[in-house]
Formats: C-alpha cells, sequence, structure tokens
C-alpha cells in the first residue's frame, strides 16, 4: 500500500499539470483578439523600426602575421660587435609578443593618429574626424556652444602619440570620446581561428566611405608601427655598425694616401737619411693593415645585423581587403515585421498568464 501511494501522487501531479494547461490554452483562446491585436501592433512596430533604420556598412581586413622565433642566432660573430658597443642579439621588439598587436588596434594613440589623417573625398582633403563629426551631425549638436563650433583638428598636430604642438584640453576630450564611440560600436579586432595567425579588422559605420577609409588607414598605421617597434633596437645596430664602418674606411684610406704622399714628397733622398721616407712610410703601412683587419669584421658584423633585421622584421601579409560596395548589416523590413509580431505575442501571453495566475492568489 505504502508503494503505491508515490505513483497515486504522481499521477494526481501530472493530472493536474495536464488540467493546469488545459485552463491556461482555453484561457488564452478567449484572449485570442487581444494577443492578435498586440502581435499586429508589434508587427508594425517592427516593420517600421526595419524602415526607418538605416544599414550599418562593414569594411573588414584579414591579414596574416608571421614572426622569426629564432632570437638572433648569430654565435660567435656577435662577441665583436659587443666590443664595438653594439648588440646584435637583442631583440628591438621584445615588448611585443604576437598577439600585442591587437591591443595595438584599440589603443588611443593609434585611432587618434587615424582619426588625424587625411582622405581624399571628391578631391578634396578632409580628416576622418571631421568626417565622422559630420555623418553623426555632432555639429548641430553643438550649436549651443561655440567653444565646440570653432574646434579645429590638425593633421600634423599629433607627435609621437602626443599633442605637441597647440595642446588643447577640449579637443583632447572630444576625440577621448569619439575613440571610447570607435572602440565600442565601431571597432572589432579577433583572430578568427586561434591556431592560425590570421587576423580580421571590421569597422562598422553607417557612412560607408568611413568604414572603408578608417579601416584601410588603421591597418596601415598600426601595422607600419608594430614592425617599426619591432626591429627598432636592430635597426640602430645597423645604422652604428655602418657609420663605423664608414669611420674605418675613411682612416684606412688615409694611411693608404699618407704612404703614397710621404714617397712623392722624397723622391731624390739621400740613401743615407731614410728614415724621412721609412719610418712615415711604414708607419701609414702599419695603420692601413690594422684598419683593415679592423674593418673586415666590422663589415661582417654588419652583414649579420642586416641578417639579424631581416629575421626580426615580422612578415604582415594583407589577404582580404575592404572594397566597394560594401558588405550591409539592414533589417529586412519582413524580418523586422515578423520579430516584432512574435515578440509583442509572447509579451502579451505571458502578461494575460501572469495576470491570470496573480488573480488566482489573490483569491485564495
Amino acid at each position: 500500500m505504502d508503494k503505491s501511494q508515490p505513483i497515486q501522487e504522481n499521477e494526481v501531479s501530472l493530472k493536474g499539470i495536464i488540467f493546469k494547461l488545459y485552463e491556461w490554452w482555453k484561457y488564452l483562446l478567449s484572449k485570442w483578439l487581444i494577443i492578435l491585436l498586440f502581435s499586429v501592433i508589434g508587427g508594425i512596430l517592427g516593420f517600421t523600426y526595419a524602415y526607418i533604420k538605416k544599414p550599418v556598412y562593414i569594411a573588414t581586413t584579414t591579414f596574416v602575421l608571421e614572426e622569426e622565433k629564432d632570437g638572433g642566432g648569430l654565435g660567435s660573430l656577435s662577441g665583436i660587435a659587443m666590443m664595438a658597443g653594439v648588440d646584435l642579439t637583442g631583440s628591438g621588439g621584445s615588448i611585443f609578443q604576437g598577439d600585442n598587436i591587437l591591443g595595438l588596434y584599440k589603443s588611443r594613440t593609434m585611432l587618434e593618429q587615424t582619426l588625424l589623417t587625411p582622405v581624399n573625398i571628391s578631391g578634396k582633403k578632409q580628416l576622418l574626424v571631421e568626417r565622422y563629426i559630420d555623418f553623426n551631425k555632432l555639429r548641430k549638436k553643438w550649436e549651443k556652444k561655440p567653444e565646440l563650433l570653432k574646434l579645429k583638428f590638425n593633421a600634423d598636430s599629433l607627435r609621437d602619440g602626443r599633442f605637441a604642438l597647440n595642446p588643447n584640453r577640449l579637443r583632447d576630450s572630444i576625440l577621448g570620446v569619439i575613440v571610447t564611440d570607435i572602440n565600442k560600436n565601431y571597432l572589432t579586432v579577433a583572430k578568427p581561428d586561434k591556431k592560425l595567425s590570421t587576423i580580421q579588422v571590421d569597422v562598422k559605420s553607417k557612412d560607408e566611405f568611413f568604414a572603408k577609409s578608417f579601416n584601410n588607414e588603421l591597418v596601415r598605421n598600426v601595422n607600419q608601427f608594430y614592425i617599426n617597434t619591432k626591429t627598432k633596437k636592430t635597426l640602430q645596430n645597423v645604422k652604428i655598425l655602418q657609420h663605423k664602418s664608414d669611420s674605418v674606411r675613411k682612416v684606412m684610406n688615409g694611411a693608404i694616401y699618407s704612404a703614397a704622399i710621404v714617397a712623392d714628397a722624397t723622391p731624390n733622398l739621400n740613401p743615407t737619411k731614410q728614415v724621412q721616407r721609412v719610418a712615415p712610410a711604414q708607419k701609414a703601412q702599419f695603420s692601413a693593415e690594422t684598419n683593415k683587419a679592423i674593418l673586415a669584421e666590422m663589415v661582417k658584423n654588419l652583414e649579420m645585423a642586416k641578417v639579424s633585421l631581416l629575421k626580426e622584421t615580422p612578415l604582415i601579409q594583407v589577404v582580404d581587403e575592404p572594397i566597394y560596395p560594401l558588405t550591409v548589416d539592414k533589417l529586412g523590413k519582413i524580418k523586422g515585421a515578423l520579430i516584432g509580431g512574435i515578440l509583442f505575442g509572447f509579451l502579451t501571453v505571458f502578461f494575460l498568464l501572469g495576470k491570470l495566475i496573480l488573480k488566482k492568489v489573490m483569491a485564495s
């Protein structure tokens, strides 16, 4: 008898659930006109939203980043360069390791530099930040603020990531707001496949020209900055070695010419006074031979430094870049009407059921 009791309770519970669902179904059928009315209203609102909403253009650039993993591998030849105060084994871009380039795309400096890049629009030069202000109609919002209407942006005002010329608190704050908006609503940077070195940069905008131009300039600025930073130290080493090699070559050439000049200066020298010719000539020859040996090693190290520079320079190969017409992200009118109708229909059903349940709870 005890074993059959849970079964009976389960049957009663299941019957109660079925009865309750049937009761709700009958109640909703009695309210079909209200549900239909609100569904139609939702469909109209969805259709209106899809009609009014402006299309969003998407500019996409995909590129492959390949870096040399070996940190130099110059062996014992680098020791000679170290004696000259030049480090051939140091990696000029050790502060950047692979995925850090993704962070560069989101950095304020790179975005400001891109916004202050002039582009050609119908034969006229315009900064991208001015284009952003125009299609977002910000100047209309600034009509009651004369200081904002007078605000000017200069393409050459940014130096090394800072506004070295004419620092302006108001301009910097406006740029900061724009950069934040672009980071939040316009720009997406990601690796589609974590196992690959492919990086995808998407720029979404209501203005097709801005989306494409901003994408192109941002990719160019960031990738060039990344390459320059990765190779900066090794490039400096190459310049130092080149300068030292040129200096040693100049001294060696001077010593060779000095030996010849000594011989020319004493054509009929008295045999008993050879010191006037032999000593200066041998001194110049010794200097030339010494500098020749030094130059040979310097040239070796210079060539190895150039090889190291090539190895440290990351390969950035663009696979796909945005072309007109851009991909359009737009909600279709029929789709908008269906989504609006279904959403309002479900909300109406939930509201009616909630009202019914609350009424019964209050009655009990």
